[in-house]
């Protein structure tokens, strides 16, 4: 019963910041390689972000390589992920996701939270 729960989106203008937040229940945290996918209007979801259980080696989009930063904090079992020079192309839903180490593919996603980016 692994839960996660995305927070921290809204509106901003163009140039502007968020940052995402993304509570993890129900597992052991540090266990997980965690990342961020994103869905705009009439676009398929899209890979954004990743951050891996060991070293906290991570991975970008090259589209938001620059721009965003993803990290994790294994105390406080959240991920996280900051977003500068945001343009109305990042407007979507942002999808936090998990996976155990021993599985290769992410199977726990939360449900979203709107980022909406003004020109």
């Amino acid at each position: 019963q692994v839960q996660l729960v995305e927070s921290g989106g809204g509106l901003v203008q163009a140039g502007g910041s968020l940052r995402l937040s993304c509570a993890v229940s129900g597992g052991t945290f540090s266990s997980y390689g965690l990342g961020w996918f994103r869905q705009a209007p009439g676009k398929e979801r899209e890979f954004v972000a990743a951050i891996s259980r060991s070293e906290f080696s991570t991975d970008y989009a090259n589209s938001v390589k620059g721009r965003f930063t993803v990290s994790r904090d294994n105390a406080k079992n959240t991920l996280y992920l900051q977003m500068n020079s945001l343009t109305p192309d990042d407007t979507a839903v942002y999808y936090c996701t998990a996976r155990p180490g021993w599985v290769g593919t992410y199977i726990y996603w939360g449900q979203g939270t709107q980022v909406t980016v003004s020109s």
